[in-house]
């Protein structure tokens, strides 16, 4: 149900854009949260978003360089990545929170009901 795309090899300070296209959810009624899982570490919360979009949270090693956005007309929520760093190598995760018509977001993985695959992020110094 949730699709994350737009993973790949980039060089320090470059930027990516990573797309979670949902399908069989009502996205007026969830919000959305990419996460990242590095090697060894646990996973982490990135970024969320309300299903209204007005709601949102960054990790603060990411706030002013990533920017999440919805298009909740596509079933897609994007995340723009840039200034990437090594750091910021990781398998990066979409989620999906039920939320109902409360236009809130989670922050921890276990807040989450729904995943998909992830797509790779590796950034070369």
């Amino acid at each position: 149900q949730l699709q994350a795309s737009g993973g790949g090899l980039v060089q320090a300070g470059g930027s990516l854009r990573l797309s979670c296209a949902t399908s069989g959810l009502e996205m007026d009624y969830f919000a959305i949260g990419w996460f990242r899982q590095a090697p060894g570490k646990e996973r982490e919360g990135v970024s969320c978003i309300s299903s209204s979009g007005r709601n949102i949270y960054y990790a603060g090693s990411v706030k002013g360089r990533f920017t999440i956005a919805r298009d909740n007309a596509k079933n897609t929520v994007y995340l723009q990545m840039n200034s990437l760093k090594p750091e910021d190598t990781a398998t990066y995760y979409c989620a999906a929170r039920y939320s109902g018509r409360a236009d809130g977001y989670g922050t921890k993985p276990n807040e989450y009901d729904y995943w998909g695959q992830g797509t790779q992020v590796t950034v070369s110094s």
